[in-house]
């Protein structure tokens, strides 16, 4: 999941240009059990082309393949940097909330739309990051921020549809599957051939979760040996 294609019908809307490096005002960010997320810094360059360069993370994504550095500075990082509009919406750099490390970001992008006021939702995560519920946590905490935060009528998340992994995320933060189509674009991602999927969760469907606390891992701490 995250900026996979939406149909002829859908479109993503293009960000608002903005006169500096970024959103500069301090944001609260939104939190989960285990993760922060708050908004994309231009500090957060060297971790995005990390992120980007990894041949697993891209594997469902763009070209299927890493993106070059270069490229991830040029291109990727001040689209991550841009205004799209009155927050939630834009993206999120994920943290792990018991080591403050990068573990990736969330987007919450508008879309073009004929009738309703929808967003996107999206994310990557570094591979450390994967198989935890990290994906889930903070998909939930954007849907929710969506729906409470903004007046949008519909969250809507799209990917491959051999993507079981990201398939299962969307299912948990509560969106369902709408349609499967074929993208009219070529692209050589092993398994585009079969299409991508999207799921949509309404305003009028969603439901607000409880909020959880804290959870940080402790190192197990075996009982002392008497003597």
């Amino acid at each position: 999941m995250g900026e996979m294609a939406i149909d002829l019908r859908r479109r993503l809307a293009a960000p608002r240009a903005v006169p500096g490096p970024g959103r500069q005002e301090v944001v609260p960010p939104l939190v989960t059990p285990r993760l922060r997320l708050r908004p994309i810094r231009p500090a957060d360059g060297d971790a995005v082309v990390e992120l980007h360069g990894d041949p697993e993370v891209m594997r469902h994504l763009g070209t299927g393949r890493p993106v070059p550095p270069a490229r991830v500075r040029h291109r990727d990082l001040p689209r991550l940097l841009a205004d799209h509009g009155p927050l939630p919406l834009g993206y999120w750099a994920a943290e792990d909330r018991a080591t403050d490390a990068f573990v990736g970001w969330f987007e919450l992008r508008p879309m073009v739309t004929e009738t309703i006021a929808a967003v996107e939702l999206g994310y990557r995560l570094r591979r450390s990051a994967w198989g935890r519920g990290l994906a889930t946590e903070g998909a939930r905490v954007l849907v929710d921020a969506a729906f409470t935060g903004t007046d949008v009528d519909e969250v809507v998340a799209t990917t491959l549809a051999v993507n079981a992994g990201s398939r299962r995320v969307m299912e948990k933060v509560g969106l369902t599957w709408r349609q499967t189509y074929m993208d009219d674009r070529t692209a050589p991602i092993t398994g585009a051939e079969f299409g991508e999927v999207e799921y949509a969760l309404a305003r009028a469907e969603w439901r607000p979760r409880r909020p959880e606390a804290f959870h940080r891992r402790q190192p197990r701490r075996w009982p002392a040996r008497r003597a």
